[in-house]
């Protein structure tokens, strides 16, 4: 699972105000929440394990993500690179090949299965949900637990557990399977919410000397 399969999560990061006892009430307070929320920043750390070749990778970075499929994904490490759309148009640059990839920003990315910031706002109808444990709701730390089954399935989105804070709902972790149980866990930092970020931080324009090459 490379990196850019986290355009079709896009993920996620904030939602408020919650005294929620039970599935129903989870999920109207996240969908209210979500209502609410029109963008985000917030520092993350990763962990892509690859299945069929028992090899995990660890990254790390900032993502900003604004409603409307607009998104940038900063890498800071293993390697740097940067993942934007302004829901038109997507960038992939890689500083150490000094080249930018570029497409049209996938259908998905302005839909639930790609934004989180659609998606979570109507939970029931776009997921199949449930508690991870139905016996046992919250993890150790006293997160609740969702167990998330997009409708219609993508081949990078077949499956998505949250671990949300009990009292404002923060998404403390996500964790997405594709269809053949890769997975990439995703931790979030430093979250900031509804700071008006600029349309401009959603385009990209090439440095100099950057090679341009679509994707195939």
């Amino acid at each position: 699972m490379a990196r850019t399969s986290l355009v079709v999560i896009a993920l996620l990061v904030l939602v408020s105000g919650a005294s929620a006892q039970n599935l129903d009430a989870v999920i109207r307070d996240v969908e209210a929440a979500y209502g609410r929320l029109n963008d985000l920043k917030a520092e993350f750390s990763q962990s892509s394990f690859n299945k069929s070749l028992g090899q995990t990778i660890q990254a790390e970075g900032v993502v900003y993500l604004k409603k409307g499929g607009k998104l940038r994904w900063e890498y800071t490490a293993p390697t740097a690179q940067e993942i934007v759309s302004d829901g038109k148009t997507l960038w992939v640059y890689t500083p150490q090949l000094n080249q930018v990839n570029t497409s049209t920003a996938p259908e998905a990315l302005a839909g639930p299965a790609g934004s989180f910031l659609a998606g979570l706002g109507k939970l029931r109808e776009h997921f199949e949900v449930r508690f991870l444990n139905p016996a046992q709701p919250k993890d150790g730390d006293g997160n609740w637990l969702l167990d998330l089954r997009p409708k219609q399935p993508l081949p990078t989105l077949a499956r998505l557990i949250l671990a949300l804070e009990p009292r404002e709902l923060l998404v403390r972790k996500a964790v997405v399977y594709d269809q053949f149980e890769n997975t990439v866990t995703m931790r979030f930092t430093k979250v900031t919410v509804n700071g008006g970020l600029p349309d401009r931080l959603f385009t990209f324009v090439p440095p100099k000397g950057a090679a341009t090459v679509p994707f195939k």
